[in-house]
C-alpha cells in the first residue's frame, strides 16, 4: 500500500549511480542504460538552464518516440521545468491554442514539425525552438547532447508540477491537466499492481509518450528492475515480431489495438512469444476471449483518467468486460443526477475519491470553471457513465458528456464543430459517435449549408484534414436541410441518426480511389 506520494527523479539518480550499466530501455533494439540516460539528461537540463529556463518554466515537446525522448523528458524534469507534451498530430488552431495557452519558455520538436509550429500562428520565437533530426545545427538537440555540461538537479518534491497534459474536454477547448511528480510515480505504482510485474520483465512500449498511457511507463525501470522495449510507432503487421525480438513479457493496449491484431492472418507463431499479460483500457467484451485464447495471454483491463494519476481501477480477476475494482488508495462511487449513490447494477456517473493526498489532480491550467466542475467536495466527477455490481466491480459505459472516443483519444465535439463551422459554406454542424469496425467509435459529422451554398463532402473532408488531427477528422459526413433544436436553439443531438446509409464515407472513398 502506498502511504504517501513520492517523486521519481531522486530515485532515478540514485539507481543510475549505483547501477550505471543496468538497462533502462531499448529503442528499436538500441540499448539505453541508466548511465547514458543520466549523462544525456544532465546535459539537456544544463542547456535549458543556460537558455534561461528556471524551475516552474514550461517546455513544450512535439516529437514522436525516439532514442532521444527519454533524455528530453528527464532533462526537463531534472531542471525543475514543466513538460508540456503535444500530440504529434496536432496542427492549426488546435496547436496554436495549446502553445499560446501553456506559454512555454522553450519548444522542442522533431524537425518535420517545425513548419507546422510556425504556420499555426503561436507566439513562439525562433530562439525558443530546439529541433531534432538532420541537418544538425546549433539549435538541434543532437548538437546540444554532444556538449559536456554539468548540472546540479533542482530540488523536487512530490507535489511539484511535472507536466501539463492537455486532454480533450467534452465541450470547449482542451484542458491542461496539472500532473505532479507524485502523480506520475503513483501511476507507475498502479501499473505495478495491475501487471504483477517482477524483476526481469520487459514492457513493450508502442504508445507515444505524449499520452499518459505512454508517459506513465517511464517510472517503471526506477521502481522495479524491468526494462522498456520502445519502438517509434505502432504497426499491426510487425507487432508480434517486434515483441518476440524484444523478449517482451507485457504489452499495452488502448482503443482498437486488440481488434487490429486479431485481424492479422493467423500464424503458427501466434503463441511463440514471452508475453504473459496484455493490459490497458477499451477491450470489448466479445474481443476479450478471442484475443486471450488465440495469443495465450491474460487480459487485464483498467479504468482511469489523467486527472486521477492515470489508473483508478484494475481487473486482476479475469471478469470479462469489467474494469475491476479500485486501487487501494481510491474509492469509486456511482451517482445519479442529484449526486446520490445509485443501487448496485444501476447506471450513473463515476465519482472518484482518494485517501492519498495528491492522488487527484489540483486542477486545470488557468481554467477555474472547469476545475470547479471536475473537483467537487474533494471528489473527481469524471463525466463517465458506469455501473457498480454487487461485488464492487466497475463496468464502464462511456462518456456522459459531449465527446467521442475515437482511436484511443477523447475527441471534443466542440473542437471539431468549431473548425467545421468556420468553413465558408457551412451554416451549422454537429458531430456524434457511431459504431466503429475497430476501436470505440467513429465520428459522424452533420452539416447544414448556408443559403445559396452547396457542400461537397469529399472536398469538405479534405479541407478539414488540413485543420484537424487525423483522429479528429470525421469518417462520415451527412448533409442535412435543418436541425431539430431545443427552445434555447441547441441542436438536439440525441435525435441525430446513427444510420450510415445516407452518409459519405471517407475510408470507402479512399479505398475506391486506390482501385
Amino acid at each position: 500500500m502506498v502511504e504517501s506520494l513520492k517523486g521519481f527523479i531522486a530515485d532515478f539518480n540514485k539507481k543510475a549511480d549505483q547501477r550505471p550499466d543496468q538497462l533502462f530501455a531499448q529503442f528499436n533494439g538500441e540499448a539505453i542504460t541508466f548511465a547514458r540516460l543520466k549523462k544525456q539528461s544532465t546535459t539537456f537540463a544544463a542547456e535549458l538552464r543556460l537558455r534561461g529556463v528556471q524551475p516552474g518554466d514550461r517546455v513544450a515537446v512535439m516529437m514522436r518516440n525516439s532514442r532521444l525522448s527519454l533524455p528530453v523528458l528527464f532533462g526537463i524534469a531534472r531542471a525543475g521545468a514543466v513538460w508540456v507534451p503535444v500530440n504529434a498530430q496536432q496542427k492549426g488552431e488546435g496547436l496554436r491554442y495549446i502553445l499560446d495557452h501553456s506559454k512555454p519558455r522553450m519548444v522542442v520538436c522533431d524537425r518535420e514539425f517545425h513548419p507546422t509550429i510556425v504556420d499555426c500562428g503561436a507566439e513562439i520565437s525562433s530562439d525558443a525552438l530546439i529541433t531534432i533530426g538532420e541537418p544538425y545545427d546549433e539549435h538541434s538537440l543532437e548538437t546540444i547532447l554532444q556538449k559536456k555540461l554539468g548540472f546540479a538537479d533542482a530540488r523536487l518534491e512530490a507535489d511539484d508540477l511535472f507536466a501539463i497534459m492537455y486532454t480533450s474536454g467534452t465541450t470547449g477547448r482542451p484542458k491542461g491537466v496539472l500532473v505532479t511528480h507524485g502523480m506520475l510515480r503513483l501511476a507507475g505504482e498502479a501499473v505495478r499492481i495491475l501487471t504483477a510485474m517482477k524483476p526481469g520483465d520487459v514492457f513493450f512500449v508502442w504508445e507515444p509518450l505524449f499520452h499518459i498511457g505512454g508517459a506513465q511507463l517511464i517510472t517503471l525501470p526506477i521502481i522495479e528492475d524491468v526494462t522498456l522495449a520502445m519502438i517509434d510507432r505502432f504497426s499491426a503487421s510487425a507487432f508480434w515480431s517486434q515483441v518476440r525480438s524484444a523478449g517482451a513479457t507485457h504489452i499495452h493496449y488502448l482503443g482498437g489495438i486488440l481488434q487490429l491484431l486479431l485481424k492479422q492472418p493467423e500464424s503458427h507463431l501466434d503463441r511463440q512469444h514471452s508475453v504473459r499479460i496484455a493490459w490497458g483500457g477499451g477491450c470489448p467484451r466479445d474481443v476479450w476471449p478471442k484475443f486471450r485464447d488465440r495469443f495465450g495471454v491474460e487480459i487485464r483491463e483498467c479504468y482511469g483518467m489523467t486527472e486521477a494519476s492515470s489508473i483508478t481501477t484494475c481487473n486482476t480477476e479475469g471478469l470479462v468486460g469489467s474494469v475491476g475494482k479500485p486501487m487501494p488508495w481510491y474509492t469509486v462511487d456511482v451517482i445519479d443526477e442529484s449526486g446520490n449513490p445509485v443501487a448496485p447494477g444501476s447506471r450513473g456517473e463515476i465519482v472518484v475519491r482518494s485517501s492519498l493526498e495528491g492522488a487527484l489532480f489540483k486542477g486545470y491550467l488557468d481554467n477555474q470553471e472547469a476545475t470547479d466542475k471536475a473537483l467537487v467536495a474533494g471528489a473527481l466527477r469524471t463525466g463517465d457513465s458506469g455501473i457498480l455490481d454487487k461485488g464492487g466491480n466497475l463496468w464502464f459505459h462511456g462518456r456522459i458528456t459531449d465527446s467521442v472516443r475515437c482511436k484511443g483519444e477523447n475527441v471534443s465535439a466542440w473542437e471539431v464543430e468549431h473548425v467545421a463551422a468556420s468553413h465558408p459554406a457551412v451554416e451549422d454542424c454537429a458531430i456524434i459517435g457511431v459504431a466503429a469496425e475497430i476501436g470505440e467509435q467513429d465520428i459522424k459529422l452533420f452539416v447544414k449549408a448556408k443559403k445559396g451554398k452547396s457542400i461537397d463532402p469529399e472536398r469538405l473532408s479534405a479541407w478539414l484534414s488540413e485543420r484537424l488531427a487525423s483522429y479528429q477528422n470525421p469518417r462520415y459526413i451527412e448533409i442535412v436541410g435543418e436541425f431539430e433544436r431545443t427552445p434555447s436553439q441547441r441542436i438536439m443531438k440525441h435525435l441525430l441518426s446513427k444510420d450510415l446509409d445516407n452518409s459519405w464515407d471517407r475510408l470507402a472513398a479512399q479505398q475506391s480511389a486506390r482501385i
